[in-house]
């Protein structure tokens, strides 16, 4: 086991701990506009709207939102398996777990509940929505290095001790910026870029590639 120095576990939550979805996705699922969140989907991915814009108009299409509704979507999303187990298992060995996502905080906020430090998500009216959506407060690909950096600040630990999970195209300036990454049933845009891969369905697996590792030179 290491010991010593502590370190810093940033958690990406879209195609990560939730497999191969997204927390919108299955929202939207549950409110019947799975076509148009998809057609959103693609429109991101392909660059013709930025988060913010997919932020604004999802906000429009969940006018039915209620708290039961994200209940029952956190509940029935695929997550990994481990995750609980694995964030206790980082907070026995003083260290630290956090969640960094550009989904909705509302839903990325459950997730304290299940051991995370902390959980960061893009900034929502409150549910049900009464207020409009405001495009600042949705956090980007940077934000998340902004963030991870805030929280290694929080918890005295420099990026040299931070290890970062994600998946895609909004994880690779956080991949970058840590010295130790794990690619979760990753595509290509991180897939060449971590440390380490990982394909499968139980977070304790990807966990294991690093628990014990020591830390990589920092980029």
């Amino acid at each position: 086991m290491l010991t010593g120095m502590s370190r810093l576990h940033v958690f990406d939550l879209d195609g990560t701990l939730i497999h191969g979805t997204a927390a919108p996705v299955v929202i939207s699922r549950r409110l019947g506009v799975l076509d148009e969140v998809h057609e959103l989907e693609r429109a991101l991915l392909a660059g013709e709207i930025d988060p913010p814009g997919y932020a604004v108009r999802v906000h429009a299409l969940w006018g039915g939102l209620t708290e039961d509704v994200v209940a029952e979507a956190f509940d029935d999303a695929p997550w990994l398996d481990g995750i609980r187990e694995v964030w206790a298992e980082i907070r026995e060995r003083g260290e630290y777990c956090a969640v960094v996502s550009l989904s909705p905080g509302f839903f990325v906020e459950r997730l304290l509940e299940w051991g995370a430090h902390a959980a960061h998500g893009s900034r929502f009216p409150a549910v049900p929505f009464r207020e409009p959506i405001d495009p600042a407060g949705i956090l980007t690909a940077a934000a998340k290095v902004r963030i991870a950096d805030e929280l290694c600040a929080r918890f005295g630990v420099g990026r040299d001790r931070c290890v970062a999970y994600g998946d895609s195209m909004s994880d690779v300036e956080l991949f970058g910026a840590v010295s130790t990454s794990v690619a979760v049933n990753a595509d290509h845009h991180v897939g060449g870029l971590a440390t380490h891969s990982y394909t499968g369905r139980d977070l304790r697996e990807a966990y294991a590639l690093v628990a014990d590792a020591p830390p990589s030179p920092a980029g």
